[in-house]
């Protein structure tokens, strides 16, 4: 792919990039545990996949930045090999990166984030640093946009960890991340508490990932296939791309 990734690049080579690009693409994902038939760097490695297509649709305009590779997983914990960051870790090393991208030259950012646990820090973070720094920052959850395709195409419920729509997506960017012969639905537990804490519900609130699955994952990652992750993919890429270019622009 034809993009400006800066761990790729020599110095010259970003500083001629820097004079043609207008928005830095950070990916942002996390280190835990996905069920059996996932590898922990999960998030991470979609997450930089993704960065990587966006940016080859819309060269020369971005650069990507390094991976940020954990997240906000204290909900994981309890499950072997998970590295969890504080809240206000993440906020502050989301203000390191961005303060030094600005210093050479970078004002728009995106944040891509694969981990939907590191959502409400995002937003946190996006409303502190864009004052406190003085630039443009959008976040997006990698392939909520395809939210259409989900509902056509997924039937499991609940569904978003380790289930067929991230093991599609592995299918489709990174199937190296996958464990094909331990593929396995959700083992989820009878205690209700978890049920009435979920996005949708009059009330949220921290549960811990063992309360709600015994194996980590959720959904039927049994029906994830290439075809779907493609789909999901690339109907997600055609969003932030028209969203990228109509916002850059409009500036």
């Amino acid at each position: 792919m034809n993009i400006y990734d800066l761990q790729q690049m020599t110095w010259p080579e970003i500083k001629e990039a820097l004079e043609r690009a207008r928005l830095a693409i950070v990916p942002i994902g996390a280190h835990e545990q996905h069920g059996p038939h996932m590898v922990e760097s999960c998030d991470a490695v979609l997450a930089k996949k993704m960065a990587d297509r966006l940016a080859a649709r819309l060269h020369p305009l971005t650069v990507v930045a390094p991976a940020v590779t954990m997240g906000v997983s204290p909900h994981h914990m309890n499950f072997p090999g998970t590295i969890s960051l504080q809240p206000e870790t993440m906020v502050s090393l989301l203000r390191d990166i961005t303060s030094s991208l600005k210093y050479h030259g970078i004002v728009n950012f995106l944040w891509l984030n694969a981990h939907g646990g590191n959502q409400s820090t995002l937003s946190i973070a996006c409303q502190k640093l864009s004052v406190e720094l003085d630039v443009t920052i959008y976040y997006a959850k990698t392939t909520a946009s395809a939210s259409e395709v989900y509902k056509e195409r997924i039937s499991s419920s609940p569904f978003g960890h380790s289930c067929e729509r991230e093991v599609s997506e592995a299918y489709y960017l990174a199937p190296e991340l996958l464990r094909k012969e331990c593929l396995q639905q959700g083992q989820l537990n009878e205690n209700p508490r978890w049920r009435h804490l979920r996005p949708g519900n009059p009330l949220q609130g921290f549960y811990r990932y063992e309360e709600m699955t015994e194996n980590g994952c959720i959904g039927d990652a049994t029906q994830g296939s290439y075809e779907l992750g493609e789909k999901i993919v690339e109907t997600a890429l055609d969003r932030l791309e028209e969203e990228i270019r109509f916002l850059l622009y409009a500036q």
